[in-house]
């Protein structure tokens, strides 16, 4: 069977528009090894924070951050191999990172993403398929909306599923 090589991410945000990422999380696999974890927090263009109430990241903790560009730019070598990008409701992170490039005005990542969310109701039958109704059933490890560990959960998923046998189509 072959060993993929992927990239889980996951993204928080700092206010309702798409291209406000705040802090990003990617955890990088090589079959059903990580073997890069990878956290940052970043300066979002606004100063308005909507969601700290969730994920616990004010301005004052991104004030001084690089933003997006040199966020990404940095990162992006560890997606050069990777076979696809991984997410849990994968729709949301996509359009994060397209949303975030686009303002940037740098090329979003190539590989299609593969949504954890869709994976466990196809592998497993989890409903609700949200990430701590999905952990709690795969007894993974979670802290909900600290990106990294989010990102690690989501890898974990595509794990378990590689080790159950399951095709990782791209759905």
């Amino acid at each position: 069977m072959h060993a993929p090589v992927f990239a889980a991410i996951d993204f928080e945000t700092a206010d309702y528009y798409r291209d406000s990422a705040c802090a990003v999380g990617i955890v990088k696999v090589t079959g059903t090894q990580i073997i890069h974890e990878e956290v940052r927090l970043i300066r979002p263009p606004r100063q308005s924070f909507r969601f700290s109430y969730i994920h616990g990241i004010t301005w004052a903790d991104v004030e001084d951050k690089p933003g997006f560009r040199s966020t990404w730019l940095s990162l992006r070598p560890l997606f050069e191999d990777v076979e696809f990008i991984a997410a849990h409701n994968a729709s949301f992170d996509r359009s994060v990172l397209n949303k975030c490039c686009e303002a940037s005005r740098i090329r979003p990542p190539h590989q299609d993403f593969l949504c954890t969310c869709r994976l466990a109701r196809r592998v497993w039958g989890i409903y609700p398929t949200n990430l701590p109704a999905v952990c709690s059933k795969l007894r993974v490890p979670l802290d909900h909306h600290d990106p990294l560990s989010d990102a690690r959960a989501c890898a974990q998923v595509i794990i378990r599923a590689i080790k159950r046998g399951a095709s990782l189509a791209i759905d």
